[in-house]
């Protein structure tokens, strides 16, 4: 019970370590609690964590058909997540400020946020090369059997959904405080920036 405990924290660790980096999906994370809220922002984020701890899961219980499969994928992988990328930067530019958003936000389809983001992360299977090489690294190679491999994907996923959780609620703390003038500006470089990270992803995807 102790060895479990002590590899389930080690995986909290990992999966607040992979997570808290900002990119592309910190930066979707923040424009949807600015612009639809705490629950649009706890969706996005459990939808990054979802992916984190698939990701995980695949290295941990040695999927290795699967994980090829990403991998021998990624250009096209990289194009479509690319290409969505640049569409919600896009859409993320032309959101209304803050307090006209806040009307449609309780119609927004949390669902739709939620598998939008599992989606997304999903595109970058580098991930799951990432996870393998912590893991190599922590000496997690000479776990084995199916409990194990278990607590190391729960791990990664709740570690990982700590840090979404902690950055939806201190953006939503400080929501308040951003005047519709600013929001205009927020949504403007938070979806410029998407563009350009959708961007670097298809071109990376066309040079492979």
């Amino acid at each position: 019970m102790g060895a479990n405990a002590a590899l389930f924290a080690r995986m909290l660790v990992i999966g607040l370590v992979v997570a808290a980096p900002v990119g592309a999906m910190a930066v979707l994370c923040i424009q949807r609690v600015l612009a639809h809220g705490w629950r649009a922002g706890m969706a996005t984020g459990g939808g990054i964590a979802t992916a984190d701890a698939i990701y995980a899961g695949l290295a941990a219980f040695g999927v290795t058909a699967v994980s090829h499969w990403l991998i021998d994928y990624q250009t096209v992988l990289r194009i479509v997540g690319g290409a969505v990328l640049i569409w919600l930067g896009w859409r993320a530019i032309r959101t209304p400020p803050a307090h006209e958003a806040a009307q449609s936000a309780d119609s927004t389809r949390l669902g739709a946020l939620y598998s939008s983001a599992v989606g997304l992360t999903l595109t970058n299977p580098m991930t799951i090369m990432a996870f393998a090489a912590i893991f190599a690294g922590a000496g997690l190679v000479t776990q084995t059997g199916t409990g194990s491999a278990l607590i190391v994907t729960v791990g990664v996923g709740c570690g990982s959904l700590a840090w979404w959780l902690a950055l939806t609620t201190g953006v939503w703390a400080v929501r308040h405080a951003v005047s519709d003038r600013s929001m205009r500006i927020v949504n403007r470089v938070s979806g410029g920036v998407l563009v350009a990270f959708g961007v670097l992803a298809v071109v990376a995807g066309l040079r492979g």
